[in-house]
């Protein structure tokens, strides 16, 4: 089978944040390109000063980073999630994939995609899928399009396992870069009276209100289409606020974010890199949190807070 090379082009200066958040999108390595200090580095880890003129001639002022994609990782998503995390983190990009048509892995990763369990409660089920016994759990039907947020990534199983424990009945919610919308979907079939998503992404506004219709929800559902809060009043009105993003632009929402909370209220948080949890940490702390709760998976953390 085809797998797809994606190739994202960043800024020297960028390229190592750039290659932290692409390292989210698979568990087996990337490979990056970055001649920014190639004499130095070829003396220091080759201990050579006669380096290639080909390499030489390569641009000093950009990096390059391959990631590679089977088919069953679903290449849309990976592209969605790069595209969004590049662009809430203030990154400059480029991005183009190689070797296997769009077309092709659009779709071929469905086949692969079958109805999964969440935590306690949900069961999330494509919609191409036969709908199968649920066994009690809420079932959630989605189509991810090519937004990020299928339940399959690590970042929003471990967010969607918080929400189904603090979800109330009649809360408000606001979900900060919702992607497909599939946890404001969740949060309103598990109860929640009124949930309102943000994304940076028209095309992921657009995807979230579609599934909320879908599960028929959209009447209580508000989709916005803006950079995190900046399109949100903060009135203290949510008693729920959950961000499944990365962890610089978690840290960035979290100095603020109190605006948005209800006395009592918790704040949910996904997409941090085990790595950068305790940056995390510290950031909770100056803004006045409690961590309640916390969850980890594959290198991956999750956070439940408090003020």
């Amino acid at each position: 089978m085809d797998w797809t090379e994606i190739i994202v082009t960043v800024d020297a200066k960028d390229v190592d944040r750039a290659g932290d958040i692409a390292q989210m999108v698979v568990p087996y390595g990337i490979y990056i390109e970055d001649y920014s200090n190639l004499e130095q580095e070829a003396f220091e880890i080759a201990h050579i000063d006669l380096i290639d003129e080909q390499l030489l001639q390569k641009d000093r002022t950009k990096g390059l980073i391959h990631i590679y994609i089977s088919p069953q990782e679903n290449p849309a998503e990976a592209v969605s999630f790069l595209r969004e995390r590049y662009d809430a983190a203030g990154i400059d990009f480029t991005l183009h994939t190689e070797d296997c048509a769009e077309a092709d892995w659009i779709n071929n990763w469905k086949k692969y995609f079958h109805p999964i369990p969440v935590g306690e409660k949900l069961l999330i089920r494509p919609v191409w899928e036969e709908a199968p016994d649920s066994q009690g759990r809420v079932v959630l039907d989605l189509e991810p399009g090519l937004a990020f947020g299928t339940g399959t990534h690590e970042t929003t199983r471990l967010c969607l396992q918080l929400l189904e424990q603090y979800v109330r009945p009649g809360a408000q919610v606001l979900d900060v870069g919702c992607g497909s919308g599939i946890l404001s979907v969740a949060a309103l079939l598990l109860g929640a009276q009124q949930a309102v998503g943000v994304d940076i992404d028209a095309l992921a506004v657009k995807t979230a209100r579609e599934n909320a219709e879908r599960n028929k929800v959209a009447d209580r559902f508000h989709a916005i289409c803006g950079n995190l809060t900046d399109q949100i009043p903060p009135q203290g009105q949510y008693d729920l606020v959950v961000a499944n993003i990365v962890a610089d632009v978690v840290i960035t929402l979290t100095k603020d974010v109190k605006k948005y909370l209800k006395p009592g209220a918790i704040y949910l948080m996904s997409g941090i890199i085990d790595t950068r949890a305790d940056d995390v940490f510290q950031a909770l702390e100056q803004a006045g949190f409690t961590i309640v709760q916390q969850q980890q998976e594959k290198g991956w953390v999750a956070l439940a807070a408090q003020p």
